[in-house]
């Protein structure tokens, strides 16, 4: 039977952690600025779930007092933990819901009739206002900076105004929406990981995340009267494709279960898509099917990570990093400066915030309970710092994307992100007013 008492520390039992980031992190910059192949982003040759994959291999090596099905055990009790399988049949869920609102025309539409009532003098902050609330109902930053990044470089060239502050604008609204919407796979896995109502999460962050958005917006507004007006030009849209991520969002804010939110949103978007003629029946089901596939190696990486942490858990390398934060840091203050140093360390090295939530999430927990942090605040740091990392890292897919859209270098872009570096100062006070 597997020894269920405290763990003895043990530092090298975070070696897989150690080989992952050697492999996918080295492999990532060597062919992003080493050695860059054209065409491809360095950070996406190695698969992740390789890495991961050849790290699991590396944590069943170790620890010879234990069996090798005793070591299955460990790894199926990870698996199979309730918080773990319910992330797991939400990202399906998620992605369903996802791959039908872009096939019934519903992001495009929202995106355009938000732009269509924005006043030219306020192009830039309307910009992040549109990529807020498109982020918040899609659940994706990266979906949103696709959509949208395209039209503020076509917005910056209209009105002459600075193509990296306009796209740098909306890649932080993005940002923004992720980290509050209800649907995101980082609110997915910040919550269940900690046992936590996304409700509740919800209202913890939005304390930290809303003051670090309007100080953006109010810098934008002075930025926008001084820089004068500008055309947004003309977008066309249909109110009926639009009207179900406002359904969704109003329900999800409303606390309802998520899974009932997404079914409902699903409803409405064939509906929709129906009516409009966007859709068919053939594609409808083909777009869900889609979408589902694209959550495919989160999941994946999601059960990988559950078992190498379970193995790490076990050899004692919890208990190691636990030891460490002890050392260093003191207090329910210093448990979750911990927390969140551990968060942007996972992102800086994996540059995927849900990767990065999923690794750190469990050793957050063990913090949390040590130092008794309420896990609604756990939950709010692990997406927060997660989303300020990956906001401004130049290799992370966010900026990766928003550069090659635009035709611009991500480092260029990188001094403009100001919601990410306003919210970064907005968790530290947080975390020093704690009591």
């Amino acid at each position: 039977m597997v020894n269920e008492h405290k763990k003895r520390a043990n530092g090298m039992a975070l070696l897989p952690i150690v080989v992952f980031l050697i492999l996918y992190l080295g492999t990532g910059i060597f062919f992003e600025y080493i050695h860059p192949i054209e065409g491809q982003m360095g950070f996406y040759i190695m698969s992740v779930v390789v890495a991961f994959s050849i790290a699991l291999l590396v944590a069943f090596a170790q620890n010879r007092a234990l069996s090798f099905d005793e070591k299955i055990h460990i790894c199926a009790k990870g698996i199979g933990d309730d918080n773990i399988t319910i992330m797991l049949f939400i990202f399906l869920a998620a992605g369903a819901f996802g791959g039908i609102a872009q096939q019934a025309g519903g992001a495009a539409s929202t995106a355009n009739l938000l732009l269509s009532i924005v006043p030219g003098r306020f192009a830039i902050p309307g910009l992040f206002v549109i990529a807020s609330l498109i982020s918040m109902a899609m659940g994706t930053s990266v979906g949103t900076i696709t959509i949208l990044v395209p039209i503020a470089t076509e917005a910056a060239a209209n009105g002459g105004l600075s193509l990296p502050l306009c796209v740098g604008t909306v890649v932080g609204g993005a940002m923004f929406g992720d980290n509050l919407s209800f649907i995101s796979d980082t609110t997915i896995a910040a919550t269940k990981t900690q046992g936590v109502m996304m409700k509740d999460k919800f209202k913890t962050n939005f304390l930290i995340a809303c003051p670090a958005a309007i100080a953006t917006i109010a810098i934008l507004i002075v930025m926008a009267i001084s820089s004068g007006s500008t055309s947004m030009g003309e977008y066309s849209y249909s109110l009926i494709q639009a009207a179900p991520y406002f359904i969704v969002l109003v329900l999800a804010i409303l606390g309802i279960n998520v899974f009932i939110v997404l079914g409902i949103g699903i409803i409405l978007f064939i509906l929709a898509g129906a009516a409009t003629g966007a859709i068919t029946y053939i594609s409808a089901f083909t777009s869900m099917g889609n979408g589902t596939s694209g959550m495919f190696e989160t999941m994946i990486v999601t059960i990988l990570v559950a078992s190498i942490g379970s193995l790490i858990k076990e050899n004692g390398g919890f208990e190691a990093i636990l030891q460490f934060i002890k050392n260093h840091f003191s207090g329910k203050r210093g448990g979750m400066f911990g927390i969140s140093l551990l968060t942007m360390l996972m992102d800086l090295s994996t540059a995927n915030n849900t990767v990065a939530i999923v690794m750190a999430a469990p050793i957050a927990k063990t913090i949390s309970e040590e130092y008794k942090i309420e896990p609604k605040k756990t939950a709010s740091l692990l997406d927060t710092c997660s989303c300020i990392m990956q906001g401004i890292i130049p290799y992370g897919a966010q900026l990766l994307i928003a550069s090659s859209l635009c035709g611009i270098s991500s480092l260029q872009i990188i001094p403009y992100l100001y919601y990410p570096y306003l919210l970064a100062i907005c968790v530290l006070i947080s975390i020093i007013k704690e009591k």
